[in-house]
């Protein structure tokens, strides 16, 4: 059985004595929002209350990377969602802000104890980025936030070995 966008149907875990920073761009404001939202949705369903998950906001895509490395300094969370969305315009500033993104996210993976999760949408146009923050193809913030769940209980079993 599959989700729209073809993502495995899995059951997700209820959330135990996890705590969630979830960073969102400002720019592309209306889509982030909408991810943030199905994120903010998805915690909730899995048992996180207020207090549980953090929000905040950063200027654009390059700086969710600093904005993550800042919050896993801080030792507070078990997992970092950061969101975005970066249509591609005429210029080659879409492959720029996209591989910068996409490294630093990658590098903090690969070095920190905590998984930061990659919820940046990267489309041709703003009707892809619509149909995935909400639209036909379900939402990404949604799985941003399933993809968490599963990291931390992942993570913690490597813990318990």
């Amino acid at each position: 059985m599959s989700t729209p966008g073809n993502a495995p149907t899995t059951p997700f875990p209820i959330a135990r004595d996890m705590r969630v920073a979830v960073v969102s761009t400002l720019w592309n404001k209306h889509i982030t929002d909408a991810l943030l939202a199905g994120a903010l949705d998805e915690f909730k369903r899995a048992g996180l209350g207020k207090d549980d998950v953090d929000t905040f906001a950063v200027p654009g895509a390059v700086e969710l990377t600093f904005a993550a490395s800042k919050l896993i300094e801080t030792g507070l969370y078990d997992a970092i969602v950061v969101l975005g969305c970066v249509i591609r315009g005429g210029t080659p500033h879409f492959d720029y802000v996209c591989q910068s993104v996409t490294q630093g996210i990658t590098h903090l993976n690969s070095e920190c104890d905590i998984p930061v999760i990659f919820g940046v949408l990267t489309v041709d146009c703003e009707q892809d980025a619509l149909d995935r923050c909400g639209g036909k193809l379900g939402n990404k913030g949604t799985e941003a936030a399933q993809a968490a769940l599963l990291m931390y209980d992942f993570a913690d079993s490597v813990d318990n070995l």
